[in-house]
């Protein structure tokens, strides 16, 4: 069965054990995909790639949320700021 992996680097879990800090500084910020029997386990990304994926995943769902609520403008008030 093909799979396809989304790194550029790949590691067996076993070289991962060994020194896993290693292993990190040696992908220099890339994403690196854990194997186990040539399948892919998991992935290593950078702090700024995971904060990043939580923002993008964040605003998914604030879209979500805003295309279940937009209708309700439809009954909204518009007011000025300075008459408040």
């Amino acid at each position: 069965m093909l799979e396809t992996i989304h790194a550029g680097k790949t590691a067996s879990i076993s070289e991962f054990k060994k020194n896993p800090q290693a292993l990190i500084d040696a992908a220099h910020g890339e994403s690196i995909a854990l194997l186990n029997r040539n399948k892919t386990t998991a992935y290593i990304v950078s702090p700024e790639i995971y904060e990043r994926l939580l923002e993008i995943a964040e605003d998914i769902e604030l879209g979500k949320i805003f295309e279940e609520r937009k209708h309700e403008m439809d009954d909204a008030i518009e007011i000025n700021i300075d008459e408040l």
